[in-house]
């Protein structure tokens, strides 16, 4: 992330510096948090990507193309390509429950603390 300087025509007064000062200890407090949450997300995008190469394992182990899992799903062939390849990255539990079914397995989904 890079941050650019301000700059401006005049002085700030000592009110603005005042509250651009409390903003910047504000941020400083609350960044730590705010970036270990956001790598817990990205963990689970991880979590995501790696079930989809599950899925994706499966239904090569079965022998299945994505022709037959378009037949066996209802699905677009060129969703499934598009699930598998990671260019579809939010993918519903719907579509992620159709696509195991096909290939013999079961989605569980858990809620685990942190």
């Amino acid at each position: 992330m890079t941050l650019r300087r301000i700059i401006r025509n005049r002085r700030l007064t000592a009110e603005e510096s005042a509250k651009y000062g409390e903003v910047r200890e504000r941020i400083a407090e609350e960044l730590p948090e705010l970036i270990a949450r956001h790598h817990e997300r990205l963990s689970a995008f991880d979590q995501l990507g790696e079930l989809l190469k599950q899925l994706k394992a499966a239904r090569e182990e079965r022998g299945l193309s994505l022709s037959d899992l378009t037949d066996l799903t209802g699905m677009d062939r060129s969703a499934i390509s598009k699930l598998e390849t990671g260019q579809r990255p939010n993918p519903t539990v719907e579509t992620l429950v159709r696509y195991a079914e096909a290939v013999g397995k079961h989605l569980v989904v858990s809620l685990v603390d942190r």
